[in-house]
């Protein structure tokens, strides 16, 4: 059911519990409506964050509503929504406050909840992140696995623009540990699936990852 259906929904109970006597429709009506509002936090909420990348000015919204979004997939019993708002609270943490230790239960939550739910964008993006916490926490070889189980589900879905960007992350990861033409062909291969796609933003990223690694 669409936003359109759902308030339409709402209403025809409304009219249905006044004028109807019947009540007890009451609590279909609020959870149609909560369904809703959790949709639309969770689609603010990103637009709040795509500010933030572009501006870099943490907008304090932004974890609110991600947050109520949560409580709300939560209590509709909406395992796939759930994990998905919870994976955004876990970015909030980690790429707004630059905190891993909070983002990281986070995104563990996410990553359970999207498997229940057979989410695996979801489980790809939760994957990607927990890599990141690994890097940043010196586990190598642990955030290799998570990067690259992450690209496995991305290859599944045709998702390219998402395997070129875990792609960009493997590069890094292989410079690090001394495998450079690893990191050559990763870069390659991050550049032709980007141009590929039109995603001109991921070939910024692999144009940047060549200058820090100094494979130019």
């Amino acid at each position: 059911m669409n936003v359109d259906e759902r308030i339409e929904q709402a209403q025809l109970l409304y009219e249905q519990a006044v004028f109807g006597g019947d009540t007890g429709v009451l609590a279909a009506a609020d959870q149609g409506l909560d369904a809703v509002e959790a949709d639309l936090a969770l689609a603010r909420g990103r637009l709040v964050h795509a500010r933030f990348l572009e501006e870099r000015v943490e907008d304090e919204r932004e974890l609110e509503l991600f947050e109520r979004a949560a409580e709300l997939y939560g209590r509709l019993g909406d395992v796939k929504g759930e994990g998905e708002a919870v994976f955004w609270v876990g970015i909030v943490h980690q790429v707004v406050r630059d905190d891993n230790e909070t983002a990281l239960p986070a995104f563990k939550r996410a990553l359970d909840l999207s498997t229940q739910a057979g989410d695996r964008l979801t489980m790809s993006y939760a994957l990607r992140h927990i890599g990141f916490v690994d890097h940043m926490a010196g586990r190598l070889d642990a955030a290799r696995a998570h990067f690259e189980e992450s690209t496995h589900l991305r290859r599944e879905l045709g998702f390219l623009p998402g395997v070129a960007a875990n792609l960009i992350g493997l590069a890094h990861l292989a410079a690090q540990q001394e495998r450079r033409d690893d990191a050559v062909a990763l870069l390659a291969e991050a550049t032709e699936l980007a141009e590929r796609t039109e995603s001109h933003g991921v070939l910024r990223w692999v144009a940047g990852a060549r200058e820090e690694l100094g494979l130019q």
